[in-house]
């Protein structure tokens, strides 16, 4: 388990237009929103990528970052690198793309590190480099500009109380959605570890995404890391 105030950086073998290698310390003092993905994973192909390609379109780049991390858990023998130079050159996606580095044994090393569940799933860091949002699967556009504007108001060194402040009128603002709860049988991959996530709206993929790893977030919330499943994409399946 990892600490959302200090957390890892991304474990990538190659980027994709890029001029050098991304990371997160190199984006502190920027929002920054990575979408994991996979480029057979049809919820990312039609609501993921094309989300974060709108947020790219919305915001400065100079306030905002967005970056894509191909994170293959299935289906590796056909997802391979020359495959994805040809997926981004048909989709000509405006962000940087990193090539989750393999794990060999199971899902890829910074899939695994986030204990994300599947794809797509989207990371949402603040200006100082802490992690503050994780979903799985589409979140709500207007929810997910809201959040991105109200992290680009923080400060870089913004004290803990301005943040749980900002987060307070964001959360009075914002109308959640009704939830629905499916109870489809699909397959995931065991982390030991449980996660109590919020269900949005289907994505017409016909699986149930709703996961119960066995291991709860012991997280320091002021800073408002929250982590939402809305039951989009795919998960991968146990070993």
């Amino acid at each position: 388990m990892f600490n959302p105030e200090t957390p890892p950086e991304l474990v990538v073998t190659r980027w994709l237009n890029a001029d050098k290698p991304v990371t997160l310390a190199g984006l502190k003092g920027k929002v920054v929103v990575l979408v994991a993905f996979q480029m057979l994973c049809p919820g990312c192909v039609s609501e993921g990528l094309p989300q974060a390609r709108k947020i790219r379109q919305r915001f400065s780049p100079d306030q905002v970052a967005v970056i894509g991390l191909h994170s293959v858990f299935e289906h590796h023998e056909v997802m391979t690198e020359k495959a994805l130079e040809v997926f981004q050159h048909e989709y000509k996606w405006p962000f940087p793309i990193g090539i989750d580095k393999p794990d060999g044994k199971g899902p890829p090393k910074t899939f695994a590190t986030y204990q994300m569940q599947g794809t797509p799933s989207l990371l949402i860091f603040d200006r100082a480099g802490r992690l503050r949002r994780h979903y799985f699967g589409h979140p709500d556009d207007i929810r997910l500009a809201a959040e991105i504007m109200a992290l680009t108001i923080e400060d870089v060194a913004g004290s803990r109380e301005q943040a749980a402040a900002i987060e307070h009128k964001l959360a009075a603002a914002l109308v959640t959605a009704d939830h629905h709860h499916h109870d489809h049988d699909h397959h995931h991959h065991d982390h030991d570890h449980h996660h109590h996530h919020e269900h949005g709206d289907a994505c017409g993929c016909g699986h149930d995404h709703s996961h119960d790893h066995g291991h709860h977030h012991g997280h320091d919330h002021q800073h408002g890391h929250h982590h939402h499943d809305h039951g989009h994409g795919h998960a991968p399946r146990k070993g």
